[in-house]
């Protein structure tokens, strides 16, 4: 008889105590519920898309055959795919929505995105007779108000620049001496966004996933309590400043609004990271607020940030351009009253 192959867990269940071997067991869909542990075995897999993101946040390759815990959940992205636990039919067929393990059908997918692979579904973990969620292992903590300032990051658009602004501002921000928190406040899981900003040298980082959250595609209600939680958890470490992302763009369903909503008057620095300059002033028009600085793929070339500054009146640079950062540098200071 084959040996059965390995059971992958994906890096939602990084914050679980999960293990091999893992108690599974197909319940009733009346069962099933967002951020639920559950097993998928590969059915169709091949090519740059096949791949799962480790507890690690190490990237491999799998194949038909290889199995993989990860939670259901949802996502909705303008330029990739979108898809629903929800939509998962009676054959038990379901996407890998994002290597991190969010797993759910794919209801409507860019033309260019590619094959994603396609699971079908095992059952459910259970420990101690009980069925695992990613909830159970994040507990709740006495909240506590976020007493920092807050430079944010907020986009037209997934892929428009965002996490790699935050890792220059990071870097800027250890440059001169802060103790620095990242986070990634909205979005669907994935660990490598928040691990980069590490990597850059934040001292610490967090995303919606230390609160129980595979993705924050979720009704308002459920999400005020979650993101309240977060922001306590940041709270809790001695930070000058907090470097934090808003997935995608703040009007799309990720509840980028109410994340802005709970920073309040902490938001110290507010940076756009625009995909074109156009976008970047109908977000203006849109969101009703205006940017302290504009940056990401509309400031690519000179006649981006040319073209970008006249349509929104905003300050707009490369920020990977060295010769941009003594500006920034002076905004940083400016706004978070550095010596």
């Amino acid at each position: 008889m084959a040996a059965e192959h390995k059971i992958f867990l994906g890096s939602l269940a990084r914050l679980s105590s999960l293990h091999e071997p893992l108690t599974l067991e197909e319940l009733p869909r009346e069962q099933w519920q967002t951020a639920d542990f559950v097993v998928g075995e590969l059915v169709s897999a091949g090519g740059p898309l096949s791949r799962v993101e480790l507890n690690t946040g190490r990237l491999i390759d799998v194949i038909r055959g290889d199995r993989l815990l990860g939670a259901l959940g949802s996502r909705a992205a303008t330029l990739e795919a979108v898809g629903d636990w929800r939509a998962i039919g009676e054959d038990g067929l379901m996407d890998l929505m994002t290597p991190a393990g969010l797993l759910g059908k794919i209801t409507s997918q860019s033309p260019y995105l590619g094959q994603l692979p396609v699971l079908r579904y095992q059952g459910h973990v259970l420990v101690q007779g009980a069925k695992a969620s990613m909830r159970d292992y994040v507990g709740a903590v006495p909240q506590r108000p976020l007493g920092v300032p807050v430079v944010l990051l907020v986009g037209t658009s997934m892929s428009a620049g965002k996490t790699t602004a935050a890792r220059v501002l990071v870097r800027m921000l250890k440059e001169a001496e802060r103790h620095v928190v990242a986070a990634k406040l909205t979005g669907a899981g994935r660990y490598r966004d928040i691990l980069s900003l590490h990597d850059a040298g934040a001292d610490a980082i967090f995303d919606f996933v230390d609160v129980g959250l595979p993705s924050t595609v979720m009704p308002a209600e459920d999400f005020r309590p979650a993101i309240e939680q977060l922001l306590t958890r940041m709270s809790l470490l001695e930070a000058d400043v907090v470097v934090a992302e808003v997935g995608s763009s703040p009007l799309e369903p990720y509840n980028g609004e109410l994340a802005l909503e709970a920073l309040g008057d902490r938001i110290a620095m507010l940076v756009l990271c625009a995909s074109d300059p156009y976008a970047a002033l109908g977000v203006m028009v849109a969101f009703q607020r205006t940017p302290d600085l504009i940056c990401g793929v509309c400031a690519n070339t000179s006649a981006g940030i040319e073209l970008t500054t006249r349509l929104t009146r905003v300050p707009t640079v490369n920020i990977l351009d060295e010769a941009s950062h003594p500006m920034v540098q002076e905004l940083l200071r400016k706004k978070l009253g550095l010596p």
